[in-house]
């Protein structure tokens, strides 16, 4: 698994790691006065973040890094904080605030499934099962997928993204708790479709792929994000890493096995000399911005992986997770007044060839944190069951 440019590259020890911890729960815990009660902005603006209200795809990450802070140093303030924060993503849910796409996954499994899992608050459950009806609205027959976005069988949004892997554990997780298959059974459906269209055969990975609303045929892959059509976006390709290695957990297709491999090896190759991705994988070395949120993912998926296997393999995974998080941690991580734990991500960078609308270049972005201390979590309690 290791490539030939990790050789020599140093592991972040157990004790490291839990320094890491140490020092990423206290500086959660610090910002607590700003964001018990509102929601941290998807991104820092000049390495602050703006508060905003509970209305984005990724406010879920905040309330995601108090329930790690709080597994780490079992401060009843951050069992507080983590809990009025459920309360509010309930009330979301119920109102039905900003939730008609298909980033359920990204909202309720950190904040409401970690919420449920370690305080058996049956609230939190609430709120995650009315987050998993309510990503069945965006299931396509046709085609067999879940539309991430937009007027549901519009012709320019009849499509799917990579991203959406990570919200199928929420559906498999419904089906556990209601003993109803149909959640499964179409976040199955997702990911094949998925599998069979969005990975390219070098384990690269489209960021988006439009279907044909008529039919359900697969029409053509492209970026939103990413540098070109025929890039491979780093984080889109991050969420590939992570979400295949749970759609084995979840489906133990060996055909997902096989393309953990082939994303994770991309990936793992076309990083720089430190071991941080650029924002799109097509660059390697030069002054484009980093996404270091991607190395973040794609370490929390190495590890994943590891979870499932043994032996060798399990250890040449957890090799290449521990360098991939000692580079973060040892280039990247956050200091002083900035707020966040990690530096140097990137949200949306604007291309001559995608669509995006640019913001959060070289800046922590809460998802970038949120791995980042799943990964130093996991890495110093290999038996935790993750929130995913």
């Amino acid at each position: 698994m290791e490539p030939t440019a990790f050789e020599g590259k140093p592991e972040i020890s157990a004790g490291q790691a839990l320094v890491c911890l140490d020092i990423a729960a206290s500086r959660v815990r610090r910002a607590l006065p700003r964001f018990t009660y509102r929601s941290q902005n998807h991104s820092g603006v000049g390495g602050i973040y703006p508060c905003r209200d509970n209305d984005h795809w990724s406010s879920g990450f905040w309330p995601g890094q108090i329930w790690l802070s709080h597994l780490h140093t079992r401060d009843p303030v951050l069992k507080h904080a983590g809990m009025i924060q459920a309360e509010s993503m309930l009330a979301r849910i119920e109102a039905k605030i900003e939730v008609d796409h298909h980033d359920m996954g990204f909202l309720y499994t950190p904040s409401c499934i970690a919420a449920w899992m370690i305080t058996g608050d049956e609230r939190a459950k609430r709120a995650a099962l009315l987050a998993a009806d309510q990503m069945m609205t965006r299931y396509q027959e046709k085609g067999g997928f879940f539309q991430a976005w937009g007027e549901m069988g519009a012709d320019d949004n009849y499509r799917y993204i990579i991203d959406c892997l990570m919200n199928l554990p929420l559906l498999y997780r419904a089906s556990a708790q209601t003993g109803k298959a149909d959640y499964a059974e179409k976040a199955a459906i997702h990911a094949k479709t998925c599998l069979v269209n969005s990975f390219r055969p070098d384990g690269s990975t489209y960021h988006t792929f439009f279907m044909d609303p008529a039919s359900g045929s697969p029409i053509r892959g492209v970026t939103c994000q990413g540098y070109d059509n025929d890039s491979s976006w780093a984080r889109g390709q991050a969420w590939a890493v992570y979400g295949a290695a749970l759609a084995y957990r979840y489906t133990k297709d060996g055909a997902w096995r096989d393309t953990f491999y082939q994303a994770a090896g991309y990936f793992l190759d076309r990083l720089p000399d430190d071991l941080v991705p650029y924002w799109d994988l097509i660059f390697t070395k030069g002054d484009e911005p980093r996404d270091s949120s991607a190395g973040a993912i794609a370490a929390c998926g190495l590890i994943e992986m590891a979870s499932q296997t043994g032996g060798d393999e399990s250890a040449s995974l957890l090799r290449t997770a521990r360098k991939l998080t000692a580079a973060l941690a040892t280039g990247y991580a956050a200091a002083g007044d900035t707020d966040g734990l990690l530096l140097h991500g990137t949200y949306s960078k604007k291309s001559p060839h995608n669509t995006c609308t640019q913001e959060g270049v070289d800046e922590c972005l809460t998802w970038g944190d949120y791995f980042y201390l799943e990964a130093l979590y996991r890495l110093s309690n290999p038996r935790w069951e993750p929130f995913w």
